[in-house]
């Protein structure tokens, strides 16, 4: 479990690089995406449904924490 709340955080700290909304939305996709895959295969899920999940979850947040200029 201890090894799962470290790979969340440090997933959390990268997600989202990226300047505008859609780079964010993608990046924030993209390792959502990859994160989730890890962790739907650890947990018994499943690599597909975790990494649907994530893709989803990810690009929200990445897009949704884009900073305003």
């Amino acid at each position: 479990m201890r090894n799962f709340v470290v790979f969340a955080a440090i997933l959390l700290t990268a997600t989202a690089c990226g300047d505008t909304w859609g780079q964010r939305a993608v990046t924030g996709g993209g390792i959502g995406a990859g994160s989730g895959a890890v962790i739907g295969a650890v947990t018994g899920m499943g690599p597909l449904t975790g990494a649907l999940i994530g893709g989803a979850v990810g690009a929200g947040a990445g897009a949704a924490t884009t900073p305003r200029r």
